[in-house]
C-alpha cells in the first residue's frame, strides 16, 4: 500500500519521495530521471480538484481510493493486474498539482508512470478553461 509522506490526513501530507528503482516519478523529485512538471491549474484548488478527479475518472482502469481538501489518491490497474498508486497535492499558492505515480511492486516500469503523467496533464489542459477552474475572471 502506498504511504503518506506523514500521518497528517489524506490531502495533507506531502508526496513520499522516488525510491532508487526506476519505477517512479515526480514532480518533488530532485533528480532528472524521475522528475515530471507540475500540472499548472487557475482558479480555486477546490475547482482543480474537481476537473483532476474527472480526469482520472476518464482514464482507462483507475479508481479514486481517496480525494478531500488538497490531495487526491488513486489506483491504475494494469490489465495484467498490477498496481500503480498516483497521488496529487494541489498547491493553490502557487497554480500548480504536483504529482507522484509509483509501481506498487516490481523494478522496471517501462516508463508507464511517466506517459502517464503526461497523458493526465495533456487532458487536464485540454479541458474546457471553466472545467478545470479557469474562466471569466480568473486570475
Amino acid at each position: 500500500m502506498f504511504l503518506l509522506a506523514s500521518a497528517a490526513g489524506a490531502g495533507e501530507a506531502d508526496l513520499l519521495p522516488c525510491p532508487s528503482s526506476p519505477n517512479c516519478v515526480s514532480s518533488r523529485d530532485p533528480d532528472p530521471a524521475r522528475r515530471v512538471d507540475p500540472i499548472p491549474f487557475r482558479g480555486t484548488p477546490e475547482e482543480a480538484r474537481e476537473a483532476l478527479e474527472a480526469v482520472v475518472r476518464s482514464l482507462p482502469r483507475a479508481t479514486i481510493v481517496a480525494s478531500s481538501g488538497i490531495g487526491i489518491r488513486a489506483e491504475f490497474r494494469s490489465l495484467l493486474g498490477f498496481v500503480d498508486d498516483v497521488e496529487f497535492r494541489i498547491d493553490g499558492a502557487a497554480g500548480v498539482i504536483h504529482v507522484r505515480s509509483a509501481s506498487r511492486k516490481g523494478y522496471w516500469d517501462l516508463g508507464v508512470n511517466r506517459r502517464r503523467v503526461e497523458t493526465i496533464r495533456e487532458t487536464f489542459g485540454n479541458m474546457p478553461e471553466k472545467r478545470r477552474g479557469g474562466g471569466p475572471g480568473t486570475p
